[in-house]
């Protein structure tokens, strides 16, 4: 009895259709995809085996460059409380910010201070293109007699009653401690003692006890 003869099928596959979805998929992605500004100052932090993620709401930092300039940003998804921030110190100052000078500030993401008061109106004159290029001097904080950054914390303390605040200082590891002495003076002067440090974490060393819990 002769053997029934089975058809072979064809094993090949039209990837046309898939090929076409992965395409859609990623020109969607890369459409809506917001890119993260970039950093406003170029500050080497030292290291640290914290494994503690720095938030991203609600954060006021104080930066601290190699040349112990002082900064102030507040997170760009805070906008009101940017808004009351810069209000309060256009009025307590009696800087007369115009309505387009005070929104450099709060509605560009980017934005943050590095300037004694009375260079605060040129430098919220420029755009945001313009900021980016400014060599900023600092916020004067040198000691208590001296101290603008105790100004600007009590606008941020402000802005944030009734909230919660992120409060965080990152500062070079070049940097010289008179300018940190000069942070922690206008932050005791606006009573606040919690903050964090911003480090960049690194893996603890083998063999100590943080690295067997980590399974390191």
């Amino acid at each position: 009895m002769p053997r029934a003869k089975i058809s072979r099928k064809s094993t090949v596959v039209d990837m046309t259709a898939m090929c076409d979805v992965a395409f859609l998929l990623l020109s969607f992605f890369i459409l809506v995809a917001r890119p993260k500004p970039p950093g406003a100052l170029n500050v080497i932090t030292p290291t640290s085996v914290s494994s503690n993620h720095m938030s991203e709401k609600n954060v006021v930092l104080i930066t601290i460059d190699k040349d112990a300039k002082v900064y102030l940003s507040v997170s760009e998804a805070n906008v009101s409380e940017k808004k009351a921030i810069i209000d309060a110190i256009n009025i307590s100052k009696g800087l007369h910010l115009t309505d387009a000078e005070m929104k450099n500030f709060y509605a560009n993401p980017t934005a943050y201070i590095g300037v004694p008061f009375a260079y605060l109106k040129p430098l919220l004159d420029k755009d945001a293109e313009q900021l980016k290029a400014v060599n900023m001097q600092g916020i004067p904080c040198k000691d208590s007699t001296d101290n603008e950054l105790v100004d600007w914390m009590g606008a941020a303390v402000s802005a944030f009653q009734g909230g919660h605040m992120n409060l965080m200082v990152k500062g070079d590891e070049a940097s010289k401690y008179p300018a940190f002495q000069g942070v922690i003076i206008a932050l005791k002067k606006n009573e606040q003692f919690k903050f964090q440090l911003v480090t960049d974490p690194v893996q603890p060393p083998p063999g100590t006890q943080l690295a067997r819990e980590r399974g390191i």
